[in-house]
């Protein structure tokens, strides 16, 4: 008995001696630690180019509508000071009857 009880100690020891230290556990925390500081950081410095591209992008497309709302209105000519002349106006016409249209089938005599 006193041999398996020395054997199970024993055993045990070895067990405790053989996993990783403190120092090792708080290392691999702290490597952890940093490769999500880092990805994290990333992922901001991606999420902000994207953002300022399409800032960059949409400011370049009104830049471009306005050089072509500007070559527009130089390729217009210019208004002719002539005298204009004003519409004729037409007396009103009385409203036409609206007409009843009948059924496209021969059996489709029922309206809701």
């Amino acid at each position: 008995m006193k041999k398996l009880l020395a054997l199970v100690v024993v055993s045990g020891m070895v067990f405790v001696a053989c996993g990783p230290s403190a120092e090792e556990k708080a290392a691999e925390e702290q490597r952890i630690a940093d490769s999500l500081a880092q990805v994290e950081a990333q992922r901001v410095a991606d999420s902000t180019a994207a953002a300022e591209a399409a800032i960059k992008a949409e400011e370049e497309k009104l830049a471009a509508e306005a050089a072509a709302a500007e070559a527009a209105a130089a390729a217009k000519p210019a208004h002719k000071a002539t005298t204009v002349k004003k519409a004729e106006t037409k007396p009103a016409e009385p409203a036409q009857e609206t007409q009843t249209t009948r059924p496209s089938r021969s059996g489709a005599t029922r309206t809701n």
